[in-house]
């Protein structure tokens, strides 16, 4: 299995999943790279993003996964000829092979800063610490399958806070990537759930890293 580590960020962030996944459609034809399609009536290239990203969040860390239909491709030139095809903020950082299957990808790390236009309220850290640290935060999800509540807890590993300015909270995580994930826009969810008073004004997400069940670097 063929594999690229990218990132998306700047106003790339804005690209939905399926976009995203046709420019790099696109973007192998016009580097002249023929990659593996599906048979049947409507071929389609394979391609496969893991963790789909939502949009608005960027990310350092994401994985895509392809097949050359002749089986070779020289990596080490791949992502300078696709990067010159890809549109700003989208940027192919490794071409390599991997038999590592996504299905072992078990944790990613984010951050979430938190912005608050007049400044860091008094107590915040101190109770956004609390709330991530109780037994249980239980918020309502809102999904394809409609409402479903979920815990939070479980499926967060380590969580730490610091300001990073007098009106920026910042927010790292590690998290459960998959089966089940937590998507770290929930985190923001639950303060306002149950800190309406620490509330943002915005909140920037950011993906860092993503690491299989022994927490080694997943690539």
């Amino acid at each position: 299995m063929f594999r690229l580590l990218f990132e998306k960020t700047d106003d790339a962030v804005y690209l939905s999943h399926l976009d995203l996944m046709r420019i790099f459609q696109r973007a192998f034809r016009r580097a002249d790279i023929l990659i593996w399609h599906s048979q049947g009536f409507s071929p389609r290239a394979y391609v496969s993003i893991a963790l789909p990203l939502s949009v608005g969040v960027s990310s350092r860390c994401e994985i895509l996964d392809f097949e050359i239909e002749d089986g070779s491709a020289d990596l080490q030139a791949l992502p300078e000829r696709l990067n010159r095809t890809l549109p700003k903020g989208v940027r192919v950082l490794h071409a390599y092979e991997s038999a590592v299957k996504v299905k072992h990808l078990a944790y990613l790390k984010a951050s979430v800063t938190l912005e608050y236009d007049a400044g860091i309220p008094s107590g915040a850290v101190a109770a956004i610490t609390s709330l991530f640290a109780g037994e249980s935060v239980r918020i309502v999800k809102h999904g394809k399958k409609g409402e479903q509540e979920v815990d939070l807890r479980p499926l967060i590993r380590e969580l730490t806070l610091c300001p990073v300015s007098e009106q920026e909270l910042c927010i790292t995580a590690i998290v459960s990537a998959q089966n089940p994930g937590l998507n770290p826009q929930l985190l923001v969810q639950a303060i306002e759930a149950y800190l309406p008073s620490f509330r943002a004004d915005f909140a920037r997400i950011e993906r860092l890293e993503i690491f299989d069940e022994a927490m080694e670097v997943f690539r």
